[in-house]
């Protein structure tokens, strides 16, 4: 190919914990962008040749202090050419976090391009994301409830863990 398409490959984690009021509701981990309204999952894109998993991982440790094994994909989230470049949205599962890893996200302090990180329970979230970022979260989290999800693959080879 001469001239390859530019395409972005956008990388979130989809996180749980359950709520600390005893309530025994699940909540999600969202951050406040300030670059969009509404909340978001987690992430960002993937630079050049970074494997897409690493580039999950890298964002979801700069904006939440969390470091976890993402190689479960939950959904995939095509997005064509608006305002961005057409896009791959792919959306980790990140797995229920322990009390102790929900004290670490408590106390990080998010970058300058992040207002606040929220957990927010699964009746709220209509009203907390814009329709797209929505959808993709009801689609993890399906996928996640059902134990559904497809293994990331690096040509051919599984991603090992840890």
């Amino acid at each position: 190919m001469t001239k390859p398409p530019a395409r972005r490959s956008g990388q979130q984690a989809f996180i749980l914990r359950e709520d600390p009021g005893g309530s025994g509701e699940l909540l999600v981990l969202l951050v406040d962008p300030v670059y969009r309204d509404g909340l978001i999952l987690p992430g960002g894109s993937a630079e050049q040749d970074e494997l897409p998993h690493l580039a999950a991982r890298r964002h979801l440790e700069t904006e939440t202090g969390l470091v976890l094994p993402l190689r479960t994909i939950l959904t995939v989230d095509y997005v064509p050419a608006n305002e961005f470049p057409e896009g791959l949205d792919l959306v980790y599962a990140g797995g229920m976090l322990t009390p102790q890893q929900a004290e670490l996200v408590r106390h990080h302090q998010p970058p300058e391009e992040i207002h606040a990180l929220h957990w927010v329970p699964r009746s709220e979230l209509r009203d907390a994301m814009a329709d797209d970022q929505y959808r993709r979260v009801e689609d993890a989290w399906d996928a996640w409830e059902h134990g559904d999800g497809l293994p990331l693959l690096i040509q051919g080879v599984p991603v090992p863990v840890g």
